[in-house]
């Protein structure tokens, strides 16, 4: 496993984390020993990064995270958790000095720390990002020792962009894949600029750059890939990137002419990723330990040739890009 540089935290990980939204609920079923057994998998192959947040599964991803670190003693990785999505109704007037508070208290409890090492903002509402106030709740929670540093996690480049205005800001959390290019433009550039980390979520489209899902691929109740596709509960660019299914289906196939008969195009999708040199750590989920291993082993993959690289620009620009482009 290779690591890179986490921005101006002074701190190094992993470049392939675990993304700890499956383990935690709205992906179907995933039995808590599963969910073990993909973290285990994840943190044997030597990841140093995970990512959570205190609404997967109510507090459920936070706990299994605890029980795990707990079970394996040693030094301890970097957990990055998320807060705001807990307001009821999620409105910016509810990112409140009470509210955030009450939140990451919370999550020190799941997380069994007396400080968290990334609180992210999760995807609050646009005006969030024009409140300075806010950040200034977290500086403050920074002052308290219950939090190292903070981020945000955004659904659109122009938050991110204002995000990072604010010097507290250490990392971003985005979409970034096959699928969703536009960070790769501008974003990137100013991350890269200010020394901000940045957290690449969704890398694999929500499973649609495995390869392995069709028209005829059935998704349970409560999996978002069945309930959020028009965004009935949350963002719809975080189910399927917003690509429309059958546009998405008929993509994957131009991929998959592109792959090394070696690597998983779960594999090749992380290691296109990672050949931009301003992603900090990929976060792809996992739901088993077979899954965490295949994801850990893209680490390893040789770098992707220019050639494959135009490729895969050239089909996003043609057939994706007219419907994700400038919504994100």
């Amino acid at each position: 496993m290779k690591d890179r540089q986490f921005g101006r935290t002074g701190r190094v990980v992993s470049e392939i984390g675990f993304g700890a939204w499956a383990i935690g609920g709205a992906w179907g079923d995933v039995s808590e020993d599963e969910a073990r057994g993909a973290l285990h998998a994840a943190l044997d192959a030597g990841t140093t990064f995970i990512d959570t947040a205190d609404v997967y599964g109510d507090g459920r991803s936070e706990r299994i995270i605890a029980d795990v670190l707990k079970e394996r003693g040693g030094e301890r990785p970097y957990v990055a958790t998320k807060a705001g999505r807990r307001a009821a109704p999620h409105v910016a007037d509810e990112y409140n000095r009470k509210n955030l508070t009450a939140f990451i208290d919370r999550s020190l409890q799941n997380l069994a720390t007396d400080c968290l090492d990334l609180v992210q903002l999760h995807c609050p509402p646009t005006e969030v990002y024009y409140r300075p106030e806010v950040f200034g709740i977290l500086d403050d929670l920074v002052a308290a020792g219950k939090i190292r540093n903070y981020g945000v996690s955004v659904e659109k480049v122009e938050e991110a962009l204002k995000a990072m205005e604010y010097p507290g800001v250490v990392s971003v959390q985005i979409i970034y894949n096959i699928f969703r290019q536009r960070p790769a433009g501008l974003f990137f550039r100013e991350a890269r600029a200010r020394n901000v980390a940045v957290i690449v979520r969704v890398p694999l489209a929500s499973g649609l750059l495995t390869g392995k899902m069709n028209a005829a691929t059935t998704f349970a109740a409560d999996d978002h890939r069945a309930f959020n596709r028009n965004g009935e509960a949350f963002d719809k660019g975080e189910t399927f990137s917003g690509v429309p299914y059958d546009v998405a289906l008929e993509a994957v196939e131009e991929v998959r002419k592109l792959v090394p008969g070696n690597v998983t195009m779960a594999q090749f999708a992380l290691r296109w990723i990672l050949m931009e040199e301003a992603v900090s750590v990929v976060i792809p989920g996992a739901k088993n330990a077979g899954q965490a291993k295949g994801n850990s082993a893209a680490s390893d993959i040789a770098a992707l040739p220019a050639e494959t690289m135009g490729a895969l620009r050239a089909l996003y620009r043609e057939r994706i890009a007219p419907h994700v482009h400038q919504l994100w």
